[in-house]
């Protein structure tokens, strides 16, 4: 019996250390490092200001293009896109009229990356890319932007 409780005693107490380590553990883990707090301090958006200036988001569904084909390949790849589109209140509309020609653009920069490009690339270099290639046809046109920047909603290519 004396044996039984011994062993006892011995595992209450390896259970007792263990929980406290573990606690120590989650304090240190959960104060925040002053380096990393300030830095997302710094990188925070400024809060969205409300009125006609509010940040408004549209997106433009289903792009879809067929990749062009590299030398020798004989099957067909396609990418398929959702864009949104960052605005503000009071141009929401003339942003909306737009929305034509914007799907015009994307889908000719788009459809113009072979396979082999198109799959390497992460989703901020399409982003680049598609507002790249809205900045060259509006400055073209000579019309003003109606939207501040394009992002990439979703991306598939098959």
């Amino acid at each position: 019996m004396n044996m039984k409780m011994k062993l006892i005693a011995g595992f209450v107490g390896v259970a007792v250390l263990a929980a406290g380590a573990a606690g120590g553990a989650m304090w240190y883990l959960a104060k925040p490092v002053a380096g990393h707090a300030d830095v997302a301090e710094a990188k925070a958006p400024p809060p969205p200001a409300t009125g006609k200036k509010a940040r408004k988001f549209l997106t433009l569904d289903k792009v879809i293009v067929m990749l062009r084909r590299g030398p020798g390949d004989g099957e067909t790849h396609y990418l398929s896109a959702d864009l949104v589109i960052a605005t503000t209140e009071e141009k929401e509309k003339l942003t909306k009229d737009h929305l034509p020609l914007m799907r015009s653009i994307a889908v000719s920069t788009l459809s113009s990356f072979p396979l082999d490009k198109a799959q390497t690339m992460t989703v901020e270099q399409y982003a680049e890319q598609i507002n790249k290639a809205f900045n060259v046809s509006y400055e073209r046109e000579q019309m003003e932007k109606p939207f501040t920047e394009v992002m990439v909603g979703k991306l598939i290519i098959e």
